[in-house]
């Protein structure tokens, strides 16, 4: 099972993003393995609908995103906040890009993330690539 963060989804709309062959791909092939945090959502709302200013692109990607992980979308409760809290302390992560790793944690996913920087490098994270080519 894979956990992919909102930066996989929204590189699928990023004309220059490195990692939108492999994202399309990703979600193409492997589907039925993927998952994801009810705040994907929103942050794939917030990527696309509010800072590229393109409301229906941000609708259709969700629409993906919920067909393509179904009831593999995973609420953000309590105890995961605990977690990521405590992770965000460590790694010096944003709350959000913590919850996904306390999450990938705990349900023992892979998680997969463009955002190279504060997951990928720290050893936190795959690249869609890595996730489409093992």
């Amino acid at each position: 099972m894979l956990l992919v963060d909102a930066s996989v989804w929204v590189s699928l709309v990023e004309r220059d993003s490195p990692h939108r062959e492999a994202a399309a791909r990703l979600i193409l092939e492997q589907a039925p393995s993927l998952s994801a945090l009810d705040l994907t959502l929103y942050e794939v709302a917030n990527a696309i609908g509010i800072k590229q200013g393109d409301a229906p692109e941000a609708s259709r990607v969700n629409r993906l995103l919920l067909k393509c992980c179904r009831d593999r979308v995973f609420r953000v409760e309590a105890e995961l906040v605990d977690s990521a809290l405590q992770i965000a302390a460590e790694h010096g992560l944003s709350i959000y890009d913590a919850a996904y790793v306390a999450a990938a944690r705990r349900s023992g996913m892979t998680l997969v993330s463009a955002d190279i920087a504060d997951l990928v490098s720290k050893g936190l994270a795959v690249t869609p690539d890595a996730a489409v080519y093992p």
